[in-house]
C-alpha cells in the first residue's frame, strides 16, 4: 500500500497535465481543476480580512479546537486511566510526544487545506489512482468508526453513571448530535465553534479540579515527561503506549482540520495565504496545549488516585468512577462523569463532521446535509448498540482501548500522504515545507510506522493480546 502511494503521487506530480480552479489560476502538481469544497455550506463563510492583528486571531480561533476535541475523547481517557492505573507517571512522556507529532501533523494539514484549497480526501483522490484512492477511503472510514465507537460508548458511560440510563438507550440518545450539529451550523458554523470550546473549557475544569483533589507527586509528574526505555522493553507498556499514540493523533483529525480551516475568507492570495496558515497555526497549537492538559491531568489522577493505592489495573471507566469519591471525597466521581459526557459529545460532533467531508472528498457523493450525517452517525451507532447489548457495561474498556490501538495502525496511511504532499513544490508552490520540516515529518511518520510494526509483531507473537 506504502509503495503504491508514493508511485501513484510521483505520477502525478510528473503529469503536466494542469487543472483551472474557480478562485485560482492553473498550477503545477494536480491532475483535475479544483473540486467543489466540502461542507460547502459554511465554506469562506467567516470574514478575516482588513481585522487588526489581535481581532484576526480570534476571527481565526476555532477550527483548532474542533481538531484538539479529538485528542481529549473518550478513548484518550480508556488509555490514559490503563496506562496512569498501571504504571504511574511513566507513560506522560508518550502522551507529549504524541501532542508534539500533533502540532507538526495538524500544521501541516492546514497548511495544505489553506494553500490548496483541497482537503486532504481530495487531495489523495486527485493524486492516487482510482484503487488506492478507494483504499484509502476504507482505511479511513474504519479509523472513524473506531474513533466513534469509542466517542458513543463514552457518553452512554457517562449517560449511566449521571442518570442510570441503560447503555443502548444512552447510544441512541447520542444519535440525537445530528439534529444538534445542522441547528448550529445553520445559525452559523461561529455557533459549532462556540459549543466545541465551552464544551472543551467544561472538560479543563472538572480536571483541574480532580488534580486538586488528587494532589499528586509533582516532582515524579516531571520525571514522567522524561521517556523511559522501559516503554519499548514492556510490552503491555508498550500496547498501552502505542494506544495513547493513536486516541492522540487520530487520523480522520487530519482530514477535518484540512477542510474546516477553509471556512475561513482569507484573501487567497500568497501573502493572505502565508498569513492564514500562521494564525491557523497558532490557533492549534494553543488548542492542542489545552488537549496536553486533559490528556496529561487524566494520566496523573489515574497514577496518583489509583496506582499509588494499589488498584493497578483500573481500566474501566465505570471502576473509575466508583473508586473516586471513596478515594478523593465527595464530588469528585460526578465532576469525573460530567467531564465525561462533555468530552463524549463533543467528540461525536466532530467526528460526525470528518465523516462527511471523508465521504464527499474520496467519493464525491453529494447529499443533503441531514442525510450525509445521518449515515455516518449510524456508522458508529449500530455497532456501539451491538457491542452495548452483547458486551454490557463491562468489557467496553478493552474496546475502547482496542479502538485507539486501530487509529494508531491506521495512522501511517493518513501521515505518509499529508507529508508527500506538503512536500510537493509543484502542489504547494512557495508554501512547500522546508527542508527541515520535510525531514522532521518523514521521519515523525517513521517513527509511527515502526512503532505499529513493532506492536503489530508482538501481538502475532502472542507478546499481548
Amino acid at each position: 500500500m506504502r509503495k503504491n502511494l508514493i508511485r501513484s503521487a510521483r505520477r502525478s506530480t510528473a503529469d503536466p497535465g494542469l487543472g483551472t480552479t474557480p478562485s485560482s489560476p492553473p498550477g503545477q502538481g494536480w491532475r483535475h481543476a479544483r473540486l467543489t469544497p466540502s461542507l460547502a455550506e459554511v465554506y469562506r463563510s467567516i470574514p478575516v480580512a482588513g481585522l487588526p492583528w489581535w481581532r484576526k486571531v480570534l476571527a481565526f480561533t476555532g477550527p483548532g479546537y474542533l481538531v484538539a476535541v479529538g485528542y481529549m475523547d473518550p478513548g484518550n481517557w480508556a488509555t490514559d486511566l490503563a496506562g496512569g492505573s498501571a504504571f504511574g507517571y511513566t507513560l506522560l512522556s508518550v502522551i507529549l510526544l504524541s501532542n508534539l507529532l500533533a502540532v507538526l501533523l495538524q500544521g501541516l494539514a492546514s497548511r495544505l487545506g489553506i494553500v490548496t484549497g483541497r482537503d486532504l480526501a481530495q487531495a489523495c483522490r486527485d493524486s492516487y489512482s482510482r484503487p488506492t484512492s478507494v483504499a484509502l477511503w476504507v482505511i479511513c472510514e474504519l479509523a472513524i468508526a473506531a474513533c466513534d465507537l469509542a466517542e458513543v460508548i463514552g457518553s452512554a458511560i457517562a449517560l449511566n453513571l449521571l442518570f442510570h440510563i441503560p447503555l443502548p438507550w444512552g447510544i441512541a440518545i447520542t444519535g440525537l448530535d445530528v439534529l444538534l450539529i445542522l441547528l448550529l451550523q445553520n445559525s452559523g458554523f461561529r455557533m459549532l465553534e462556540a459549543l466545541v470550546i465551552t464544551l472543551i473549557a467544561t472538560v479543563g475544569a472538572c480536571f483541574l479540579f480532580e488534580l486538586l483533589r488528587a494532589r499528586p507527586d509533582w516532582n515524579a509528574v516531571a520525571h514522567g515527561f522524561v521517556p523511559e526505555g522501559a516503554i519499548l522493553r514492556d510490552p503491555h507498556m508498550l500496547y498501552i503506549a502505542v494506544g495513547i499514540l493513536g486516541a492522540t493523533v487520530m487520523p480522520h483529525n487530519l482530514y477535518l482540520h484540512s477542510s474546516i480551516v477553509q471556512t475561513r475568507q482569507y484573501e487567497e492570495t500568497t501573502a493572505g495565504k502565508r498569513e492564514a496558515v500562521r494564525f491557523a497555526f497558532i490557533d492549534s497549537t494553543i488548542a492542542l496545549t489545552f488537549a496536553l492538559f486533559i490528556n496529561a491531568a487524566i494520566l496523573i489522577v489515574a497514577s496518583a488516585t489509583f496506582h499509588t493505592s494499589g488498584h493497578g489495573d483500573v481500566a474501566e471507566i465505570q471502576d473509575a468512577y466508583r473508586l473516586l469519591t471513596p478515594l478523593l471525597g465527595g464530588g469528585a466521581s460526578f465532576v469525573f462523569a460530567l467531564a465525561l459526557l462533555a468530552s463524549g459529545q463533543n467528540s461525536t460532533l466532530t467526528g460526525t463532521l470528518a465523516g462527511q467531508i471523508v465521504m464527499e472528498g474520496f467519493l464525491q457523493i453529494r447529499l443533503r446535509p441531514w442525510l450525509r450525517r445521518l449515515i455516518t452517525r449510524g456508522l458508529a451507532i449500530v455497532p456501539a448498540m451491538i457491542v452495548a447489548i452483547v458486551a454490557g457495561s463491562r468489557g467496553t474498556a478493552k474496546l475502547l482501548l482496542l479502538s485507539q490501538v486501530i487509529l494508531s495502525v491506521q495512522l501511517s496511511f493518513a501521515v505518509i500522504p499529508l507529508v508527500q504532499f506538503t512536500s510537493d513544490r509543484a502542489k504547494m508552490g512557495a508554501a512547500v515545507n522546508a527542508a527541515w520540516l520535510r525531514w522532521l515529518a518523514y521521519a515523525a511518520a517513521a517513527v509511527i510506522a515502526l512503532l505499529n510494526g513493532w506492536l503489530l509483531w508482538l501481538v502475532s507473537h502472542g507478546a499481548v493480546s
